[in-house]
């Protein structure tokens, strides 16, 4: 029997797989070495799950609530706290262009640059929620303020030290870091070499030169040119990215040694730095710098020699902080300052006699609004939770960089029409205006966005995330035949199977509308588990039509990688909030936002699923996978109207479910603060609206004339309709009012 099985299985090899090897070799497209090391960087965590086609939701549910320890809150409650109460935006933004100096030393002394640095170094040694949660409370405050804290938390010299620096770099510099002695910045793009950093011009010649009293050291000539560098204008280390060659040899054979890292102290001779970009009106200190032959010793390179061309890997192994952690911080941030600013104008300023949150137009952009921020809030902490656990999830951390700061684009967008002018003109007052001004900002960094979207998202998962491809891929690459021949073999066959077993997966799914998918979990989110199972394995199966049919075309085929990346994006974002209101304890008053939440995610990713098809190349199978993923039709709705109002209804009172969405943001106490007028209005208004409604029914018929409010008032109390009580309930409702929509104005400024 097991010869038979073993001839059988040499006939497979002969006449199967090594053709197919061989013309798959023919047909893939080569690898270049900067895509090899991205693919390889990071690790694959819940996106391998939602590649499989049928994902592990019990493994999702069992990782532990998000929680920070005792001393990470007492930080928070401390000196995030003290720090948000020193800065007053207006004068951060309009005035200064930059952080007051009290600020500047508050951050260095109280350890916020060192909050990934650990405490034999003297830094502070958080977890990545806790870093997280920092830089969202910050944002709440000031955009400046939260940009310059988190960028040398993400990728920066701090974090390539502790991943790859030698022991004696790490203790020269860590200390000094954490301590707030150096400030530190990193420069990886340049004016040609934006998105495809990779391709870098700045370089370094290997070559010997006498240094600071030394003769003939080992080192290399840096030229380079970059831009957009945070902190650059203000830090005293330059962490740089450039390409080094050694034409005389002195290292070795190799002349181009590939991209590499180094440390270089901003007073070097030679390295220029110090000028300042205005990125939108949002001062954080960023700006160009550039190096024309500067000397610098080869023990300057982060790692040492030993670590000499592989500056890419680490780039992208160090990336997820930056995607994972800051920006979807800064992008949470402003989606809760919108629920609890927005949320509570909608309530207090009224239109037609009527608070404008009550209008349906209104309505629908409350519901955005609050529900966004649930996804957010939801997607940040579960990503945290994974990087906190050792993962380094390179292909979620642009799922959550893209979609959590298109999400915070929209907020904002629905905000300002909210606001109306009052959005439009900026001052102390005005909350969102700056949040506005620099959707741009964090669309742009990290990666862009289109770019993300188009070619990182599905183009980078599809290869690392997929349960075969990878495999495919590396027995491609194989040096050995015959050991190549027997990984393709067995990943090929395996291949087959999955694409089998997904296809009548599917079918058969969408065919009993998920009814027969055994998932546990509680009332609520039973269906939604089911439902994403359902999608996974239609997801699975499209993507194996798309690299069978397209194979390396798919590469340049971005829009049909953007609709499969954002089925990939909105399974993981309706994952996310499955898991939050599970850790919440399932909340009723929660309902409302799970309820959107999913929905939305299950609609778009419908909608992305018929987008695909409509324009995939090859017709026939088009039409066989339409068949295959909807043979009823399409199923999912978006959310209704009725769910949205009752989100909305949660934005305009006073409630659990509105402290649990703005939860971790600064509320500043001081009176004149802006949020504390909101919050002391919204109050005043709710008290007085049993007897505003009482005196508008009781004088049904009276016209307002030029006495105004007071008027009415006396006409109420004349009558007894109202209590002088009830009066002094509203006037101070109408005040807090009165109060809350002024807009800012300033003296005009003559004609230069």
């Amino acid at each position: 029997m097991n010869q038979h099985v073993e001839q059988q299985r040499n006939w497979r090899l002969r006449w199967i797989s090594e053709p197919l090897l061989k013309l798959f070799r023919r047909i893939t497209p080569r690898m270049s070495q900067t895509e090899r090391e991205a693919l390889d960087a990071g690790s694959v965590w819940w996106d391998g799950e939602l590649f499989s086609g049928r994902p592990k939701w019990k493994k999702l549910r069992q990782l532990p609530a998000p929680h920070l320890s005792a001393e990470e809150q007492a930080f928070l409650d401390g000196p995030v706290d003290e720090l948000c109460a020193m800065l007053d935006d207006w004068e951060i933004t309009a005035e200064r262009e930059d952080l007051p100096p009290e600020a500047w030393e508050f951050i260095k002394k109280n350890g916020f640059f060192s909050l990934i640095i650990p405490k034999s170094y003297g830094g502070l040694d958080y977890s990545a929620l806790a870093h997280s949660a920092t830089v969202m409370k910050i944002s709440t405050r000031s955009i400046t303020a939260a940009v310059t804290v988190m960028v040398p938390n993400s990728l920066g010299p701090a974090k390539l030290l502790l991943e790859y620096g030698t022991e004696e770099q790490k203790n020269y510099y860590l200390p000094r870091l954490a301590a707030g002695e150096e400030v530190p910045c990193f420069a990886l793009t340049s004016p040609h070499a934006g998105s495809d950093a990779g391709a870098i011009p700045d370089y370094g010649i290997v070559c010997r030169q006498d240094f600071q009293g030394q003769e003939d050291v080992l080192g290399m000539r840096l030229t380079w040119e970059k831009r957009y560098i945070t902190l650059g204008p203000v830090a005293s280390l330059l962490g740089l990215a450039f390409k080094l060659y050694d034409p005389d040899q002195l290292l070795g054979e190799e002349k181009d040694l590939g991209i590499t890292l180094a440390l270089i102290p901003t007073d070097t001779e030679g390295v220029n730095i110090g000028r300042r970009h205005n990125p939108l009106n949002i001062p954080f200190m960023t700006g160009p710098n550039s190096g024309e032959n500067v000397f610098v010793p080869l023990d300057w390179i982060i790692g040492g020699q030993a670590r000499i061309g592989q500056g890419w890997r680490m780039l992208m192994e160090c990336l997820a902080d930056g995607r994972g952690i800051s920006l979807p911080a800064l992008s949470t941030g402003a989606g809760k300052l919108a629920v609890r600013g927005i949320g509570a104008y909608a309530r207090v300023r009224t239109q037609f006699k009527l608070p404008i949150g009550r209008f349906e137009g209104v309505e629908e952009a409350l519901a955005r609004i609050g529900a966004y921020t649930y996804i957010m809030d939801a997607t940040r902490t579960l990503t945290a939770t994974a990087l906190d656990r050792g993962e380094k999830p390179s292909v979620i951390s642009a799922i959550v960089k893209y979609h959590l700061t298109e999400r915070m684009r929209k907020v904002i967008n629905d905000a300002m029409d909210i606001l109306g002018g009052a959005g439009i003109c900026l001052g102390p007052r005005n909350i969102i205006g700056r949040a506005y001004q620099g959707i741009p900002i964090s669309i742009t960094v990290e990666g862009a966005n289109i770019l993300t979207r188009s070619m990182i998202i599905f183009g980078q998962g599809a290869i690392r995330s997929h349960p075969y491809v990878f495999k495919e891929m590396e027995a491609i690459g194989e040096e050995d035949p015959d050991l190549s021949l027997e990984k393709f073999d067995r990943a090929l066959f395996g291949h087959i199977r999955f694409v089998m077993i997904n296809s009548l997966r599917t079918l058969f799914h969408a065919l009993t509308s998920s009814l027969f998918i055994f998932v546990q979990g509680p009332g609520p989110t039973r269906r939604y588990y089911q439902h994403l199972t359902r999608m996974s394995a239609a997801f699975a199966l499209l993507t194996d039509a798309a690299l069978m049919t397209l194979g390396g075309a798919l590469k340049r085929k971005e829009a049909l990688s953007a609709r499969l990346g954002d089925v990939l994006s909105h399974l993981y974002l309706a994952s996310a909030v499955l898991k939050r209101f599970e850790d919440q304890g399932n909340p009723k008053s929660d309902l409302p936002l799970l309820h959107w939440a999913c929905q939305h995610s299950l609609s778009e990713i419908q909608n992305a699923i018929d987008g695909l098809l409509h324009n995939f190349p090859n017709r026939p199978v088009a039409f066989l996978l339409r068949w295959m993923i909807f043979p009823l039709g399409r199923h999912f709705s978006p959310p209704s109207d009725k769910i949205g109002h009752r989100i909305a209804e949660q934005l305009l009172i006073p409630s659990n479910s509105r402290d649990r969405l703005t939860d971790g943001i600064f509320l500043p106490k001081a009176e004149h603060e802006t949020i504390a007028r909101l919050e002391d209005a919204l109050a005043k208004v709710i008290r007085a609206d049993h007897a505003e409604r009482k005196l508008r029914q009781g004088l049904r018929d009276y016209k307002v004339d030029y006495h105004g409010l007071e008027g009415m008032l006396e006409a109420g109390l004349e009558q007894a309709i109202i209590t002088e009580q009830d009066a002094e309930l509203i006037r101070e409702a109408d005040a807090a009012r009165t109060d809350v929509i002024k807009v800012d104005d300033f003296p005009n400024k003559p004609a230069k």
